[in-house]
């Protein structure tokens, strides 16, 4: 492994996962409506498609960085290559011809785009890249290959056909030093389709696309700056800083500062995969657990036709199938982040025996007496007020409750100094029940309004 490599290792885990996003979805079959509109993320289009429907053609980057006199930067480019899949029956002459669908012993064969990796790589010293810009065409040639295919007693039964077409493109980088006190450098990468290709539909334009295209940097010597949480005096310049179609985030080690994922899928600072996943599943927005249980329950020959979908859902399959009971256990929720919490003392400097979560622990505490002050006025329960929910909330029944009228029934605080507000609204034919539940809606005092202001 060269340095570069060891140097992406890391984050090479998160980026596969960016790489294969939605590459197929469950129930992991061609057939399913919903595989049937594919390549969904960082989509990069031939210039004639792109000018036609809207889909972009490019990606940028841009990030500052502080790199050191001596510093290297390597950059990749990675992409997904659609390969063409068709499938042919051999018929009794020993010719062959196109079918829909070709069933062997293991695996059902349908025409389907399979994803092949493609990279494009790049070092240059830093004091060169300041000088002068890099500009690194590249192409990847057409390519053509057949598979024959045999049945259960090793006869010929068809063939599949995997045609690649021609890819053009261009990566340019270049670095310029901003003015301040400290010496920081606005780095700019570009990744963009050139090639001629001219389609009358997605579909023809898919094969002459980067497709899930994505950007790892990383420095031999110095820093990235995050673009999520910059430090203070950097704020300013990482506004200026303009992304087409991707987001760049910290990767690798958590302590460090030195490797760049820039991803068409917004993440955050060092993005990691779960260590309880046992493998791929490709679904957007997975949930391992589910969707393992659901694959697994899949009849016979609805594990045929996704065995014969693609390689990587054949593989979904069978890690389906051998999943051991301990590894399916240890996917049903994970604690993380988890802090110390400061136990208060006893004047004996013993620990009390009612623990912090306990309301018990803080007699101070009273919900049905404790007050909050909400729009200039104390308010607790009892009190009259109006709901107003915050733009922080995404439940669409909270615009069912805009302006309506409702009761105090407590005032509560959490553990980080943050009020809250139970209420009961007016009209609510389960409020009684709600009450002897303890069931109650919730709201923080920016949300709330007192009636008698209205």
């Amino acid at each position: 492994m060269t340095a570069a490599e060891d140097r992406f290792a890391t984050a090479r885990q998160a980026a596969d996962a960016v790489l294969f996003e939605g590459y197929v979805l469950y129930p992991y079959r061609a057939s399913a409506a919903k595989n049937r509109m594919r390549w969904q993320f960082g989509v990069l289009m031939p210039p004639a498609w792109a000018a036609a429907s809207g889909e972009p053609v490019l990606q940028r980057t841009q990030i500052l960085m502080e790199p050191r006199a001596d510093a290297v930067l390597h950059a990749e480019l990675r992409f997904l290559h659609a390969q063409r899949r068709t499938v042919e029956r051999m018929l009794l002459d020993g010719e062959f011809e196109p079918t829909d669908e070709l069933r062997l012993p293991d695996r059902v064969l349908v025409p389907w785009d399979e994803g092949v990796e493609e990279r494009v790589d790049v070092s240059v010293d830093i004091a060169a890249l300041t000088a002068q810009d890099v500009v690194l065409p590249f192409t990847v040639p057409a390519t053509e290959d057949t598979e024959l295919l045999t049945d259960a007693y090793g006869l010929t039964a068809g063939r599949v056909m995997r045609r690649r077409a021609p890819l053009e493109g261009v990566l340019r980088i270049s670095a310029e030093e901003l003015p301040g006190p400290y010496r920081v450098l606005r780095l700019t990468a570009v990744a963009e389709n050139t090639g001629g290709a001219v389609a009358a539909c997605r579909e023809e334009a898919l094969p002459h696309a980067l497709v899930s295209a994505h950007l790892m940097l990383g420095l031999t010597a110095g820093y990235f700056v995050s673009m999520t949480d910059p430090p203070e005096w950097a704020k300013a310049a990482v506004a200026e800083c303009r992304n087409e179609n991707t987001w760049p985030v910290l990767a690798g080690d958590d302590a460090a500062a030195n490797v760049v994922l820039s991803s068409p899928i917004i993440l955050e600072d060092h993005p990691r995969i779960a260590p309880e996943s046992p493998g791929a599943l490709y679904d957007a927005t997975e949930i391992d657990e589910i969707l393992a249980l659901r694959t697994a329950a899949l009849t016979d020959e609805e594990k045929l036709q996704a065995r014969g979908t693609d390689d990587r859902a054949a593989a979904v399959i069978d890690l389906a199938d051998s999943m051991p009971p301990e590894v399916m256990e240890r996917l049903h929720g994970a604690v993380r982040g988890r802090r110390a919490v400061a136990t208060a003392q006893t004047p004996s400097g013993a620990v009390p025996e009612t623990p912090w979560w306990d309301p018990g622990a803080d007699g101070s505490a009273d919900p049905l007496r404790d007050r909050a002050l909400v729009g200039g006025t104390w308010v607790s329960a009892g009190s009259r007020v109006v709901l107003r929910p915050g733009l922080r909330r995404t439940d669409a029944q909270d615009l069912f409750l805009q302006g309506r009228s409702a009761q105090v029934e407590a005032v509560l605080h959490d553990v980080d100094g943050g009020v809250h507000l139970a209420v009961t609204v007016d009209g609510d034919p389960g409020a009684e029940i709600r009450r002897e539940q303890g069931r109650f809606l919730y709201f923080q005092p920016d949300e709330l309004a007192p009636l008698e202001d209205i």
